[in-house]
């Protein structure tokens, strides 16, 4: 068998306003390409032309719009601010884009671009009497990557991620956490067909029929794809993690991630302090030998992003030199 890939992005679609009829600007483009969708197939579209046709256009700038979309600031460089928004995403201003479109004006994400991509899904299926799936792209930058590429923040119909977990490959090696984003993976290949200045807000992706699910099952979404708030290993960029624990507020305690085990904050704290630093007991105790940082302060920072709190820091019981360290978990509740 051979593997092939093939995708179509029609032009001709014109500017899309608020109430714009999505399904038919797309099969309308098509027909005039002498084009069709067929079964198997998956739409992709960008959240641009959904936003539009949502309402979701604003007057102002980006930074006026920022704070509404914004469930948290990740990092901060200059004039870029690095958010996690209230779907979840983690992007640049919040998805927030000022390009095609009227100056003055700015485009925001989707309300819920999962629920986007299942209506238009519907419409598409119900108009054609085709089994399809639905992608809705938005384009993000990659941590240590330069440049950007197109992602999957809406998906309706198929599977947008493959698990491989279990499964051997040709040497008989097991695969342990191989895990294709294929919803991304669509997005990408369908934005080297649209392009960012063509004018192509659709393409349609043919060759993956096998990810679609069943016609009335729009699947978990694109929302599937997100990482919960502590799950990733970057929840905030390097500055803002060191300014963030030095502050310690446990409302902001979550993105560092679950609490470490008693004998890894052990190890922690010894590098901090420059001294030893072993378990006590059996209980939430820690004792450190005198050190040159041994600083109860500094301490209680390391202990906060490692998800524990500081509770008292006095005498060692043995009278050497150095500190008793009492600890406690943070028991923040994860965020979704």
């Amino acid at each position: 068998m051979t593997g092939r890939l093939t995708v179509l992005a029609p032009d001709g679609v014109p500017e899309v306003a608020a109430g714009a009829d999505l399904a038919a600007l797309l099969l309308d483009a098509l027909a005039a390409a002498g084009e069709a969708l067929a079964d198997g197939d998956v739409v992709v579209v960008t959240s641009k032309v959904v936003s539009k046709a949502e309402g979701r256009v604003r007057p102002g700038d980006r930074e006026a719009a920022l704070a509404g979309e914004t469930a948290r600031v990740v990092a901060r460089r200059g004039p870029t601010t690095i958010v996690r928004t209230h779907h979840g995403l983690t992007m640049a201003a919040a998805g927030i884009d000022a390009s095609n479109v009227a100056r003055g004006q700015v485009v925001l994400l989707p309300v819920d671009p999962d629920a986007s991509a299942a209506r238009l899904r519907a419409d598409l299926q119900a108009r054609t009497d085709r089994h399809l799936g639905v992608v809705v792209t938005d384009t993000a930058g990659r941590a240590w990557r330069e440049g950007q590429t197109d992602i999957a923040v809406g998906a309706a119909g198929l599977r947008v991620l493959e698990d491989y977990a279990g499964r051997h490959d040709a040497h008989g090696n097991e695969l342990a956490v191989t895990a294709p984003a294929v919803a991304d993976e669509l997005a990408g290949a369908a934005e080297l067909a649209q392009g960012k200045l063509a004018g192509r807000p659709f393409a349609v992706v043919r060759g993956r029929a096998d990810l679609l699910l069943p016609p009335a099952d729009d699947g978990p979404g694109a929302r599937a794809l997100v990482r919960r708030e502590g799950g990733d290993l970057f929840g905030y960029g390097a500055r803002e993690a060191v300014v963030t624990a030095l502050v310690g507020d446990p409302a902001t305690s979550t993105p560092y991630g679950s609490a470490v085990g008693l004998d890894e904050l052990a190890a922690v704290l010894a590098r901090v302090a420059g001294a030893a630093v072993v378990t006590a007991g059996g209980g939430e105790r820690l004792l450190a030998d005198d050190g040159p940082r041994g600083e109860a302060g500094l301490l209680a920072v390391a202990c906060f992003a490692h998800g524990w709190r500081l509770v008292a820091a006095g005498p060692r019981p043995d009278g050497r030199p150095g500190l008793e360290l009492r600890v406690s978990p943070a028991a923040v509740e994860p965020r979704p």
